[in-house]
């Protein structure tokens, strides 16, 4: 029953986009790239949240709550507040420019030389990190959810690789051949589906734990669980209490500002209007996910007793076990379209930006339209199979999904966003700083965390042990102190970086300030109340975070 209902929704879904997207010109830059610029504020908003609230997100941070409790609902509220930031101040200057893609806007701040180097940066963390990490988790979800490996007879590695085949090749199909506007209408039903099943695993969750009675639920789970309601994170948690003042805010500014994958929904829009309307509606709901992302993992922590080989698998865990089969059928055919809407979206993006930023520019200077298109297009399927073969080596992977992923996007989320601030605050700083000032993060955060941090906590844990200390709190304490946390190394280096950039343009400026040039390409009339709703939904979010 589960598998049946599974099969019916997600070609329901498929059907639909197809029918609504029939009529867009899929051959020219607008339409295949952005949907013709025709997406209102609804669809806008349900795209942006099923690019984000997908099985990475969903599968990796409950996974975070199982092992650590409430604290790791800071990913959720603090993104609130970017998006707010980000519709109000940053996307105004991005439509002003009629862009396509954040390079785009690099470019013309900067220069060509600079956007090549941001768009192979993004076209690397893409490749590198998120697609692997999305196909990964979304094939681990529906692995244990239908139990494949029990019922096929075979190990959870080749269920693992088996899955991330299966999703990655009907998300190429969706993205390659369906360009924006497909992605964006599929998004659209599967974020009502997402919002609403996944609403009902807490509910359905609860009702065990306090069998029968969901408020009997909400006060068992607190009453046994303390630890797990607590948000201020120590030294040795994901997320230690200071770092939420340090780099939280920056890899949140970096993901709703300044994202390729994210952004090109808004750039989509028909106006900055709707744009603006869709982008806060977003961080409305963004209110109610921490009861689908946080919420779940502490209510598996109670059920299975803390007892899960990988904390990872606490949500499809318990999605097996409160929901009935048709249930766990319609709703894993609600995280297979979240987990296609971010595989999509990657592969839409990375389409965008090669055929758009690198393509027509160092390939091939004559290409027109249709040819830059096609080739973005097969290198999104380059990019997509790149990704289905490293995905399943996560499996190997130490540490929790969710904490994985954020540490590695590290080498590319601050570098690029330094580069974005810099650009929109100032007019004379020189294309030479925004270059040196990309390549010096990406290296230098590499270089922190991949070489110099192995070796200073290797040395301080030997010395612990060879001085008896065997107590794995002890061990994990001394570790956390060892080196800082990588949030805390995005804040030290982003500074770092904004300081060389700035030095740079004091001593070399621009021969005259930059002036942005604006087209017509976009109604970019604001949205009158955006300041009145930004500011409602911030003191909202950050109140809800307060009271925990």
């Amino acid at each position: 029953m589960g598998i049946i209902s599974f099969i019916a929704f997600t070609l329901a879904v498929a059907i639909y986009a197809w029918w609504k997207t029939r009529g867009t010109d899929e051959k020219s830059a607008d339409g295949y790239y952005l949907g013709g610029r025709s997406l209102g504020a609804i669809t806008i908003a349900g795209s942006l949240l099923l690019t984000n609230l997908s099985a990475e997100q969903i599968v990796g941070l409950n996974g975070q709550a199982f092992s650590e409790g409430i604290l790791v609902m800071a990913w959720e509220t603090l993104a609130a507040i970017a998006m707010i930031i980000t519709a109000i101040w940053l996307l105004p200057s991005y439509m002003k420019g009629g862009i396509t893609t954040i390079p785009e806007y690099v470019e013309k701040r900067f220069d060509h030389q600079t956007k090549a180097i941001l768009t192979a940066l993004f076209l690397s963390g893409y490749a590198l990190v998120l697609l692997p990490s999305v196909l990964y988790s979304g094939s681990l979800a529906f692995s244990t959810m239908f139990d494949i490996p029990g019922m096929l007879g075979i190990s959870q590695r080749a269920a693992i690789w088996m899955c991330v085949w299966v999703i990655g090749l009907i998300g190429m199909v969706y993205a390659i051949f369906g360009g924006l506007k497909a992605v964006a209408v599929s998004d659209l039903v599967n974020a009502v589906g997402l919002l609403t099943g996944g609403l009902l695993i807490p509910v359905f969750g609860l009702i065990m734990v306090g069998d029968g009675s969901m408020i009997d639920g909400v006060n068992t789970l607190w009453e046994h669980n303390p630890d797990k309601f607590k948000v201020q994170g120590g030294p040795t948690a994901s997320i230690p209490f200071g770092t939420i003042f340090t780099g939280m805010m920056l890899v949140q500014m970096f993901y709703w500002g300044t994202n390729q994958a994210i952004l090109q929904r808004v750039f989509g829009a028909k106006s900055l209007k709707e744009g603006q309307k869709g982008m806060i509606l977003a961080a409305l709901i963004k209110f109610l996910i921490p009861v689908i992302v946080v919420l779940p993992g502490i209510i598996a922590w109670h059920l299975f007793d803390g007892n899960l080989a990988n904390p990872d698998e606490a949500y499809p865990s318990l999605v097996r076990k409160v929901l009935p089969p048709a249930f766990v059928g319609f709703f894993a055919a609600v995280l297979f379209g979240a987990v296609l809407s971010s595989f999509n979206s990657v592969l839409n993006s990375s389409a965008t930006l090669f055929g758009f930023d690198l393509y027509k520019q160092y390939f091939k200077k004559s290409a027109n339209e249709q040819e830059a298109v096609k080739s973005g297009k097969i290198f999104g399927v380059i990019v997509g199979i790149f990704g289905m073969v490293l995905a399943p080596f996560i499996l190997d992977a130490p540490n929790g999904l969710f904490a994985r992923i954020q540490e590695f996007n590290g080498f590319y989320s601050i570098p690029i966003l330094t580069v974005i601030v810099i650009g929109f605050f100032t007019k004379r700083v020189p294309p030479i700083a925004a270059k040196i000032g990309v390549i010096s993060g990406s290296v230098l955060y590499l270089i922190s965390q991949f070489a110099i941090k192995p070796i200073l906590v290797a040395n301080a844990l030997e010395k612990a042990t060879a001085s008896g200390i065997t107590d794995e709190n002890a061990l994990s304490l001394i570790e956390a102190e060892a080196y800082p946390h990588f949030l805390h190394v995005m804040a030290i280096l982003f500074v770092l970086n904004i300081s060389i950039m700035l030095i740079i343009g004091k001593l070399y400026p621009r021969d005259s300030d930059y002036v942005q040039k604006i087209t017509d390409d976009v109604d970019v009339t604001p949205w009158k109340y955006a300041f009145i709703a930004g500011a409602a939904i911030t003191v909202l979010v950050i109140s809800t975070y307060l009271i925990f």
